[in-house]
This record gives C-alpha cells, sequence and structure tokens, in this order.
C-alpha cells in the first residue's frame, strides 16, 4: 500500500513512534493510519491540504465578490449569463483579482478564497443559482507545518488502538 495525499510520511511517523524505518513490519498499518488521519484533518477542517485540478462552481455572494475553496493557481473562470448552468462568458485576467492579494495573508502564504471582479464586469446574480464556474488547481501547494504535525499525533493514535482492540490497554507491567 502507498500513502495517497498523506500529510505526512511513513519515515516521519516511524520517527515519532520510535520505530526503526528499516522495520517495515507494520508499514502497512502505518500508511493505512496516515491516510485515515489526513482525511478525517480534512474534514475537520473543511479543506484539503493537498493539490488537486478540477472544475468547481460557485454561487456569487454579490456582484462583486464570489467565495471560493482554496485555489492556488486559475486556469479560466467563466460565468453563466442566463443562470441556465450554460458558462457562456469567459473572463480574462485583467476582469478580476484573486484575494489575498498575492497570495499572501498574515505574512504566510495562503491560497486564493475569493474572487473580486474589476473594470466594467460583475458576477451574475440570480437568486441563489451558481454562476461562476472556475477551472483551477484547488488546496495548498505544500503541507503547512501545523497540519503535518497534526497528522504524524492523529496517525500515531490511531495506529496504538491496535493495542486496544476492546478500548482497553493491557495491564502486562502489574
Amino acid at each position: 500500500m502507498a500513502i495517497t495525499n498523506g500529510y505526512c510520511t511513513l519515515d516521519e511517523l516511524k520517527a515519532s513512534l520510535r520505530i526503526p524505518v528499516s522495520d517495515t513490519l507494520d508499514d502497512d498499518l502505518l500508511e493505512l493510519a496516515v491516510e485515515s488521519a489526513s482525511r478525517d484533518i480534512d474534514q475537520a477542517c473543511e479543506r484539503i491540504f493537498y493539490s488537486t485540478a478540477a472544475t468547481r462552481i460557485f454561487t456569487p455572494r454579490d456582484g462583486l465578490n464570489c467565495e471560493i475553496d482554496d485555489l492556488t493557481s486559475v486556469t479560466t473562470i467563466k460565468t453563466s449569463s442566463g443562470a441556465d448552468g450554460v458558462f457562456d462568458v469567459t473572463w480574462t485576467s485583467t476582469d478580476y483579482q484573486l484575494m489575498p492579494l498575492n497570495g499572501v495573508a498574515g505574512g504566510m502564504t495562503v491560497p486564493y478564497d475569493l474572487i473580486y471582479a474589476v473594470g466594467d464586469y460583475t458576477f451574475p446574480m440570480s437568486g441563489q443559482e451558481a454562476t461562476v464556474q472556475v477551472n483551477g488547481t484547488w488546496g495548498f501547494t505544500s503541507v503547512p507545518t501545523a497540519i503535518k504535525q497534526a497528522t504524524v499525533l492523529l496517525s500515531a493514535r490511531i495506529f496504538k488502538r491496535n493495542d486496544s482492540p476492546g478500548g482497553v490497554m493491557g495491564f502486562g507491567d502489574l
């Protein structure tokens, strides 16, 4: 088994558990723990900390602002002029600004989370219809340190649960 979109490596988890890298006996269980912990973190944070290319649609907040998921790069932005699911207007890079500007907030590099319409462009509004389509790369370009550390801790906890399948550790040292 290999770790898919895990937020720490097998070697980082082994170092935390004081397991030699050469000991491969529990590698499958350790990798499973890393994946489980990573997906638990995704769910708890309601975001992903890896990169994935996709096309997503959004409902603008108003004519000038459209809140989006974490975006690292944009390929195309289109809007639906008729609010009918047909995205027929392609925007150029001079028609919008991605916020936060330069992808920096609080001194940290962060993904964009808002599209701001500029110039003569506004987002079409029609009730709660999704009228904005964004094709790009979503998530984070690198895993934040705090997320990596949380993954190591949670993965270790998940792995250690194998020692207490009934919910209670044994009393071997008594």
